[in-house]
């Protein structure tokens, strides 16, 4: 059962990362994109950021409750290369795609936990779920932005 629930913490920390780059990033293209057609992915980017640091705070309360202890700056690598701001400013396509990547390693993260978790942690199991809906909500935006930018 220690063993169960030291692994549910890592995963847990993980996804804690995860969120962070992603809120790193989502900050960072949501400032730098240029153009009209950006606006609206702009705005979208944005709104996001809050979620997604919800969801860090949310793991993180997690993290401390189940005994582990949340990780500082330093002990965290980031690996969301696709999410990087573009050079160019007006790539409003690959910014979209990149949050489709990160959404979907969002997705399977949380599904992961969701199975660590069944007839161990059902608290983190809820708590995953709910976060798994919140990434697939935001990947659907984004799938539909790109169908409308790739017409």
């Amino acid at each position: 059962m220690a063993d169960d629930k030291s692994a549910i913490i890592e995963e847990l920390k993980t996804a804690y990362r995860m969120e962070l780059e992603t809120v790193m990033n989502y900050l960072a293209n949501s400032v730098n994109l240029d153009g009209v057609r950006a606006e609206e992915i702009k705005s979208s980017l944005a709104a996001d950021v809050t979620a997604e640091l919800g969801h860090a705070q949310t793991l993180a309360r997690r993290i401390k409750t189940m005994g582990g202890q949340v990780p500082g700056s330093l002990e965290l690598q980031w690996d969301q290369r696709q999410m990087q701001p573009p050079a160019d400013t007006t790539d409003v396509v690959s910014v979209i795609r990149g949050v489709i990547e990160a959404e979907n390693s969002a997705v399977s993260q949380y599904e992961r936990i969701i199975k660590m978790s069944e007839g161990v942690d059902y608290v983190t199991q809820d708590l995953a779920i709910g976060l798994l809906g919140d990434e697939e909500e935001h990947r659907r935006e984004f799938v539909g932005f790109l169908k409308e930018y790739c017409k």
